[in-house]
């Protein structure tokens, strides 16, 4: 690449790079929350509407307009009316919606606050601190993806496990469950399942517990602070581990407890990032997106002794190695189409 041409890149993905932080503005301001009824706002009003300063309002809604995500009635009036158009509210307004993108790109602004602390991690070869989630909250990137596929398309599409998931009693383990949603999707598809979530951060669970009670679940859907250890003694139907296996220290011991917890032939799925069997450059989008996520999170977020170190790009190989030394017979690439993850049977 020629220099100049790499520098007008650079110039493009800046402006790219200040766009998701005023997004993440507009986001834990209420802005776009209170551009959803599509009416034209001055930055008076849309101040009034959230709370906010009317100048800081100003600057935000023409940066938002000189990059097309908020539209302007006329250029030249004074003051200025802006709106959100309808297609992008399941983009920046919609959190159950397969679209949006809010969530990853608070995800995009919480990591750089831990760039100086990677700096002395990439010396170290440690872990930096854990990123907090505080002040925004936890993130849910794919809360829509879940709600809207998993249980209506990706399983439906899996006669096997689709037949299972039918049966009365049919019960599920969704390790590294978060705040729930892959679960909670899961039972709102199949109604006659019951579906335990375990995963480390409690405080996640206390919110996925939430969640289950409005949504009207609590009676089938639980979730539980701990490890793979928290199956032993269960048998399961039909065990998940979704966009987790590559954050794991210890992978293939927990391939190997879930191995243990599966009931007569029960189905193990593993879903996690589309990648390719190889290397290659300059990569799909997906895996550009993925190498940059591991740098800043995933990767650093699994160092320390004894540690896997797999990081996000977790290639169809590695997932048969894993599988392999935890005792299973078989691995298989499911035909499910996605641009963006993989989907693995894994047979004992």
């Amino acid at each position: 690449m020629k220099s100049d041409v790499l520098a007008q890149r650079l110039f493009e993905e800046t402006i790219g790079a200040l766009d998701l932080y005023s997004i993440y503005l507009g986001d834990q301001l209420g802005y776009y929350r209170a551009m959803t009824g599509g009416d034209w706002l001055t930055a008076e009003g849309l101040a009034q509407r959230t709370g906010t300063s009317v100048r800081y309002t100003e600057e935000w809604l023409s940066q938002q307009a000189v990059r097309e995500l908020v539209e302007v009635q006329d250029e030249r009036a004074d003051p200025r009316r802006y709106r959100l158009p309808a297609e992008h509210v399941p983009v920046l307004a919609d959190p159950d919606s397969m679209m949006t993108a809010v969530a990853s790109t608070t995800d995009v602004a919480r990591s750089a606050r831990r760039l100086p602390d990677l700096v002395t991690a990439f010396r170290t070869g440690q872990a930096p601190p854990s990123l907090p989630w505080e002040p925004e909250g936890r993130s849910e990137p794919s809360r829509g993806l879940y709600l809207n596929f998993l249980g209506k398309q990706w399983l439906p599409s899996i006669p096997e496990v689709d037949r299972r998931l039918r049966q009365p009693g049919a019960r599920i383990a969704d390790i590294a469950s978060g705040t729930g949603w892959s679960s909670i999707a899961m039972a709102e598809a199949y109604p006659l399942v019951s579906v335990d979530g375990i995963d480390l951060d409690g405080e996640a669970v206390a919110e996925a517990n939430r969640y289950a009670r409005e949504r009207g679940l609590s009676d089938r859907v639980r979730f539980e602070a701990g490890d793979a250890a928290s199956l032993a003694g269960e048998r399961y139907d039909v065990v998940t581990i979704i966009q987790a296996l590559h954050d794991m220290s210890n992978p293939v011991e927990v391939l190997r407890t879930v191995r243990k917890s599966l009931a007569e032939d029960a189905f193990v799925l593993v879903v996690d990032s589309h990648v390719a069997e190889e290397f290659s450059v300059p990569g799909t989008p997906q895996e550009q997106l993925d190498y940059g996520v591991s740098l800043m999170v995933c990767l650093p977020n699994a160092m320390g002794p004894g540690s896997a170190a797999t990081g996000m790009v977790m290639r169809p190989g590695t997932v048969r190695r894993y599988a392999a030394e935890a005792g299973f017979a078989a691995v298989r690439l499911l035909p499910i189409e996605s641009k963006k993850w993989n989907f693995y049977q894994l047979t004992v």
